[in-house]
């Protein structure tokens, strides 16, 4: 078979060293392509990474597709924010940009089959592609290797038999299956992108519980500094009151032994000037004298209990005064965990009482909260034992109250019975139902303000029962086989009728001595 001659031998054809200008062609065509990869990222959605479609631009100059703008919105109840920077949004439907939007639809159709992306017109401005070994221009493509190919290369014995077409046959059909494949890369990078803003939104979550634990922890330490420094400040009155009150009467004991002292002074002077006076003088005062010697002096007698009671100032103080502490430390067996609750809920600083705020809060959706429900979890979870605890329901309307197991379903519905994990009861429009399957209406007698709620693991016994009239409620039987926690459910909250709280109530704390008993 006799081949064709190279390129470069054929007089009157150019070749890349004959033609000066193609370098330089090259480069601006490499320019241009550049330049419409630039554009085409910023006509390029941030949500599904596809050109835009109906683009929106938010108040924060972000723009999203507009139908991808909604799909986020729905899938996020943090209410309405941009996807990128996370500013609140106040349109419910943000306005179309025209401009963006017919610069996005040309671009797309200059992208349209059989062209280069970001070149629009002719054939004519594509770049020329040569073939390697022979230099000619290459206008056909091997399906069976993949490889473009010159008319030089289809002759060739290497390619005998193959499957060959024009360039312009299997662009088309190779660029469609790279943008199939370019799908699942792309929902990955959005993907990475939430799981991005997913930990970014965690850090800044973070460090708003740390400063709110901080500033918590202050005010709680500032009220014990103030029980502190008023008790210091009681007892070192009452050791001066002391003080001041045995001092006075030491005293007066001293001024009393002063006036005797002087007053036996003086009569010795004076019995010893008679004595040492002259014969007749002496025996003329001496009646007078004699009876002087004869005044009585009484013992002076020791002052009982005139020193200060050191035993009572200071035996016992650091124990004395945490007994006394008692009055103002509350303890409560549940603590409520705020990284379980669902947005709408509200703790208290104290982590005792829960309420549906009936607000949307910015709060991370880690794999420990619940997403679809307004539930709470006690931070605490039991693996064995009795544990026992009261709820205050007053008079709400809707509730629901009893424990969970640690594996429970945190995301989606769920049903609440015992076959998912839930062993509770509920008020809800007047009734008091077990949730049992089928469910188990209760009869209470009476209105029920407090809930008592007490957990055997070891006997698989939940147990329900009002506290102030000491009757029991219900009793769940089972056989639990992990981690226990205690569940809350303020309920519904519409227009404001169920905004009251659900709290634990606060246990009383008896010091017990040992030696007394």
């Amino acid at each position: 078979m006799s081949l064709r001659p190279r390129a470069a031998s054929q007089p009157g054809r150019p070749t890349p060293v004959q033609s000066p200008g193609l370098s330089h062609l090259q480069r601006r065509r490499a320019s241009s392509s550049r330049t419409t990869a630039r554009l085409e990222e910023e006509l390029t959605c941030p949500v599904c990474c596809e050109i835009f479609r109906e683009p929106v631009v938010l108040k924060c100059s972000h723009s999203f597709c507009r139908s991808c703008l909604r799909h986020f919105w729905q899938r996020n109840p943090g209410g309405r924010e941009c996807p990128i920077c996370r500013r609140k949004c106040s349109l419910t439907e943000p306005p179309v940009s025209l401009a963006l939007k017919n610069v996005a639809e040309s671009f797309a159709q200059q992208q349209g089959p059989g062209l280069e992306p970001g070149v629009g017109g002719a054939a004519a401005a594509e770049p020329k592609v040569q073939c390697h070994q022979h230099g000619e221009p290459v206008k056909l493509f091997c399906q069976d290797d993949g490889e473009v190919l010159c008319f030089v290369c289809q002759t060739s014995r290497r390619h005998a038999g193959h499957r060959v077409c024009p360039l312009d046959e299997a662009a088309p059909d190779l660029k469609a299956e790279l943008k199939q494949e370019l799908g699942p890369l792309k929902k990955s990078l959005r993907h990475l992108y939430e799981a991005k803003q997913e930990c970014d939104d965690t850090a800044v979550h973070i460090k708003n519980q740390t400063q709110w634990a901080e500033q918590q922890i202050k005010e709680e330490f500032e009220q014990l500094h103030q029980f502190l420094r008023a008790e210091e400040a009681d007892r070192l009155a009452a050791l001066r009151e002391e003080h001041d009150r045995k001092w006075q009467q030491v005293k007066g004991k001293t001024d009393g032994l002063t006036r005797d002292i002087l007053s036996l002074s003086h009569t010795i002077i004076a019995i010893d000037n008679e004595v040492a006076a002259g014969d007749g003088l002496f025996l003329q005062n001496y009646k007078n004298t004699k009876k002087r010697t004869q005044c009585t002096i009484q013992e002076p007698e020791k002052i009982p209990g005139a020193l200060i009671n050191m035993a009572h100032h200071l035996g016992n103080l650091k124990y004395r005064v945490w007994e006394k502490m008692l009055g103002i430390v509350k303890y409560t067996p549940v603590m409520l965990d705020p990284n379980t609750a669902y947005a709408w809920l509200s703790l208290s600083s104290d982590l005792t009482s829960v309420t549906n705020s009936g607000a949307v809060q910015e709060v991370p959706d880690n794999p420990e909260r619940f997403d679809h429900l307004v539930f709470v979890l006690g931070a605490e979870g039991f693996l064995s034992g009795r544990h026992f605890w009261e709820v205050e329901v007053g008079n709400k309307e809707d509730w629901v109250l009893g424990v969970v197991k640690e594996s429970v379903n945190r995301k989606g519905k769920m049903s609440g019975r015992p076959e998912d994990g839930f062993w509770t009861i509920s008020h809800c429009e007047g009734e008091f139902t077990a949730m049992t399957t089928p469910r188990t209406p209760l009869k209470l007698n009476g209105p029920l303000e407090r809930v008592s709620v007490q957990l055997d693991y070891d006997s698989g016994m939940v147990a329900f029962s009002n506290p102030l009239t000491m009757t029991a409620i219900y009793t769940f039987k089972d056989h639990f086989t992990e981690r226990m926690f205690p569940f809350f459910c303020p309920g519904a909250n519409i227009n404001g009728n169920n905004s009251k709280p659900l709290s634990v109530s606060p246990v009383k704390v008896a010091v017990w001595n040992s030696a007394t008993w």
